[in-house]
């Protein structure tokens, strides 16, 4: 089912020339959203769609560089198997330093795995606050995600924790979400709209347009 159609754009926190674009289309239990992330070195463009409960089935990215072009097609089945499909033309270098080839080395490494998590952009936050309903007073719930890094297009395990910092509060349309990451001590407390998508992610992004 189809609803809400929001377009949201965020700025880099750590480069403010990094800018992030989204569409997103809201059904009752699932998204799909047509993004983009454009840096000084690179640009990506993607699509992900999730089936019901905000669970991912399919995440298609497209990144290209000055000297280099990289694809992934990520997917997940309804038995929760994931697997992927790559390509890389061009150079295998990014800032001097070699990048690994894209796509999932290792499946079993996802297992169990609900979400994917793309490198970057605040909307890949929004399926695990919409499910888990963080908003709503959440216990602190440990996941394991599959992470897209860019400008590589790799795909590794994640382990994170999200719970509610602050409730939704009705008179200002927000509220605040805490992530943790378990494989480092990076820890952000994130403000949200009524519709689970980022307004600040503090030393990620922050949303400059919605509409």
């Amino acid at each position: 089912m189809r609803g809400a159609v929001r377009h949201v754009e965020w700025t880099g926190d750590e480069d403010a020339e990094r800018l992030e674009t989204a569409v997103v289309t809201f059904g009752v239990d699932r998204l799909d959203v047509l993004g983009t992330s454009r840096t000084t070195d690179y640009v990506a463009s993607w699509v992900l769609v999730t089936g019901p409960d905000w669970v991912t089935r399919r995440l298609a990215v497209s990144v290209s560089g000055r000297t280099f072009t990289r694809t992934l097609e990520l997917s997940r089945d309804g038995q929760g198997r994931w697997d992927s499909s790559s390509s890389a033309q061009g150079e295998a270098e990014y800032h001097g330093e070699p990048m690994p080839r894209p796509g999932l080395s290792d499946v079993h490494a996802v297992d169990g795995a609900l979400d994917c998590d793309l490198a970057l952009s605040p909307v890949t936050n929004t399926m695990p606050i919409r499910r888990l309903g963080a908003l709503d007073g959440l216990e602190e719930t440990e996941l394991t995600m599959a992470w897209v890094a860019l400008p590589s297009l790799t795909v590794t395990a994640s382990r994170q924790a999200y719970s509610a910092a602050a409730g939704f509060d009705p008179s200002s349309g927000w509220g605040v979400v805490r992530y943790r990451s378990l494989d480092s001590e990076f820890m952000a407390d994130l403000t949200v709209d009524e519709d689970g998508l980022v307004v600040d992610y503090p030393g990620i992004a922050r949303r400059i347009r919605t509409a």
